[in-house]
């Protein structure tokens, strides 16, 4: 198993085998730079970038002195690898060049602690799907009854709505409560705080190339186009989004806040955790098959820890690999009709619930549509999010004495403006 000469546990997030990518600035400089963390520190990329000396990122290694990863993401996989295997070298127990260089470590390296996260992206667009079979006929039991749980087109494509990309934020940032319409039963509607705050359980891919408009990304080489992946909690006003949703989908229910996690896990340091994909029954129509594996043992979990709580508490465990449709998927379905993807768009799966309650992935299924109460612990009890809670998700994959770490995704609710 290779090592570093950074020292850090078999429970770290960051070894040598992840070195996710991130954009953080500091309280002594405030330019945003692109760093790689690895144990408890980030590797300054910008201090480091004559480095890149292989064939491809020679030429434009200036891509590490960016403010955002989008020039990065831009330029491909083989670029990707040629930018990781040189991280894994300069890296290794065994290699001189940081790690015997005093000066250049002192100005290299970051405490983690010290350092403020960024948006790794600038993001141009933000699409969240609904790709989770468990979740979707959770739901649609709640509202329509099992026997019409699935909408007729939901085995056929990918589900999605356009999301808000000036919404979405870094871990860490507080999430005001949403006001607005909701219709109470057998009244008029009324306008107000939402009353049904939620989480939800997501992950998220980051586009890496582009497509020119009006030429769509085949299913088979979508995964040239797919940079890494990160937590995600696609915030919900379920009273609001309930009045709203039809029949154009969700609006002001989803568009005040989406939070990431500040670290991008690239799908080279995923590849030792690929699994099969989930069958599809019906067969999907040709531009969406794929034979080869595309799914992910990747466990994540969403916590609740009120205000008035010491611990959080963990309210959903669940794993990305309960995905019915698979990212190659959804970014071919998303631009096959020549819609133009670009670096830098993020992608949702949407909430990640299984098969089994302790899977379920947001309070609208934890709760059953408010017929049931989620115990906390210690007498504090929820059926949708109170102010002051903070909902916390994360993710890792395990390997033999090593893990593979997402970090957080934090976000705190604060009260409404009236």
């Amino acid at each position: 198993m290779s090592k570093s000469f950074i020292e850090y546990g078999p429970e770290c997030n960051f070894p040598i085998q992840n070195l996710p990518y991130g954009v953080f600035s500091t309280a002594s400089n405030s330019k945003q730079r692109i760093g790689v963390a690895i144990g408890a520190v980030i590797l300054d990329l910008s201090q480091i970038k004559d480095l890149f000396n292989g064939a491809i990122l020679s030429e434009c290694n200036d891509v590490f002195t960016e403010e955002t990863l989008n020039k990065f993401m831009a330029l491909g996989r083989p670029a990707w690898k040629e930018a990781r295997a040189t991280l894994q070298r300069l890296l290794a127990a065994d290699e001189p060049t940081l790690r015997d260089n005093a000066d250049l470590r002192e100005r290299a390296f970051v405490p983690q602690s010290s350092a403020a996260m960024h948006v790794p992206a600038s993001i141009g667009d933000y699409t969240d799907f609904f790709s989770s079979k468990y979740h979707a006929t959770n739901t649609g039991t709640m509202f329509r009854g099992p026997d019409n749980a699935l909408q007729p087109n939901w085995l056929h494509l990918p589900v999605a709505y356009h999301g808000r990309a000036s919404s979405v934020v870094i871990s860490g940032t507080p999430v005001r409560r949403p006001c607005g319409q909701s219709k109470p039963e057998d009244k008029p509607p009324v306008f107000a705080a939402c009353k049904l705050m939620d989480f939800e359980l997501e992950m998220a891919f980051f586009v890496g190339p582009g497509n020119k408009l009006g030429e769509p990304i085949p299913v088979g080489s979508a995964h040239e186009h797919i940079f890494g992946m990160v937590m995600m909690n696609d915030w919900s006003a379920r009273d609001i989004q309930k009045w709203e949703y039809v029949p154009l989908g969700p609006f002001l229910g989803k568009n005040f806040a989406t939070t990431v996690s500040p670290w991008v896990v690239t799908m080279d340091a995923l590849e030792p955790f690929l699994v099969a994909n989930n069958a599809q029954d019906p067969t999907p129509l040709p531009y969406l098959q794929h034979d080869d594996p595309f799914n992910f043992d990747i466990s994540i979990t969403a916590a609740v820890k009120g205000a008035e709580m010491q611990e959080p508490a963990v309210v959903s465990r669940s794993n990305f690999k309960h995905m019915y449709w698979s990212m190659k998927q959804q970014l071919a379905h998303h631009t096959v009709t020549g819609c133009n993807a670009q670096p830098g768009d993020l992608m949702g799966t949407g909430t990640l619930s299984g098969p089994t309650q302790e899977n379920y992935g947001c309070m609208l299924e934890l709760c059953w549509k408010g017929t049931k109460e989620v115990d906390l612990g210690n007498g504090n009890i929820r059926k949708f999010l109170k102010d002051g809670d903070t909902v916390i998700l994360s993710g890792h994959c395990q390997g033999e004495g090593y893990r593979v770490g997402f970090g957080e995704s934090v976000g705190t609710i604060t009260p409404a403006l009236i």
